[in-house]
């Protein structure tokens, strides 16, 4: 299979999809694009093909993307590519490309969607911590329900609810989380989070947090919520910031989650999704 990775060899999520890539047994056609940077033309293709506007392709962090005002979303696709042509840091990565599609893969492990088979022995990304994949189950699945009564989350609005929920597992398979979201419009609720107690302090929880973040992105979401009596110390650590209990927007606030579910005290949670 023909595999093309826009690499930045820097950056440890780039380094850890080329990884996954091989541990798949496949050997990629790397790129590295601060050498050798795509001409314009294939930079409107690959987003294209991702079916993304040109600007979900740049990179905030550790770019000069605010000191060039690309904030302003008044820019065209031309002053975009100038940026770009003039400072190839800013194209976010890795972008991988195969006969399956075309993505930028962040978390590394959503390089997964694009491969032909998936690998099936386990093995850790550079900080230590487990590649993951995700799988959706279906909302009434009773082992979510067990699972997520075993550690007292609520259950009772699971069979009603219209989120998405995933299971998560090791390349080799072993199960060691769920979680879900629920959408409404650019707003994303994370819910029903947990990680499997065997599997604790690995950084497992962090994985799963940025992979379903990835799903809520690729549905549109742009920001993430979060309701918790006892993990908000754990979502600050990744960028959340506790916000007004009445902050939360009209479409979630009307979910049983924040209306009955979780107690008035527990504190909301709140950031921008960026890949």
């Amino acid at each position: 299979m023909d595999i093309i990775v826009y690499h930045n060899p820097d950056c440890g999520t780039s380094r850890n999809t080329l990884a996954l890539i091989r541990h798949a047994g496949i050997e990629p056609h790397v790129i590295e694009y601060l050498k050798t940077p795509p001409t314009p033309a294939m930079l409107l293709q690959l987003a294209s093909r991702i079916g993304w506007p040109l600007r979900n392709l740049l990179r905030e962090r550790g770019t000069p993307f605010k000191e060039l005002g690309l904030d302003d979303s008044t820019l065209d696709d031309a002053a975009l590519l100038a940026a770009v042509a003039e400072h190839p840091i800013l194209l976010n990565r890795p972008i991988v490309v195969t006969p399956l599609g075309v993505k930028l893969c962040r978390p590394s492990e959503t390089v997964l969607d694009l491969l032909p088979v998936l690998p099936n022995v386990d093995l850790d990304k550079d900080d230590g911590s487990p590649f993951l994949r995700d799988e959706q189950v279906a909302a009434s699945d009773p082992r979510l329900a067990k699972a997520l009564r075993e550690v007292g989350l609520p259950t009772d609005d699971l069979r009603s609810s219209a989120g998405r929920f995933y299971s998560y597992r090791t390349l080799s398979g072993t199960l060691v989380g769920y979680a879900g979201i629920e959408m409404s419009g650019e707003d994303a609720l994370l819910r029903s989070l947990l990680v499997v107690p065997a599997a604790r302090g690995a950084g497992i929880g962090r994985n799963i947090v940025l992979l379903l973040m990835s799903r809520a992105f690729d549905a549109g979401g742009r920001k993430a919520w979060a309701l918790t009596t006892s993990a908000a110390a754990f979502f600050e650590r990744l960028g959340f910031a506790v916000g007004p209990s009445d902050a939360a927007p009209e479409g979630l606030a009307q979910t049983p989650q924040f209306a009955s579910l979780c107690p008035s005290t527990a504190p909301l949670l709140t950031r921008r999704i960026l890949l």
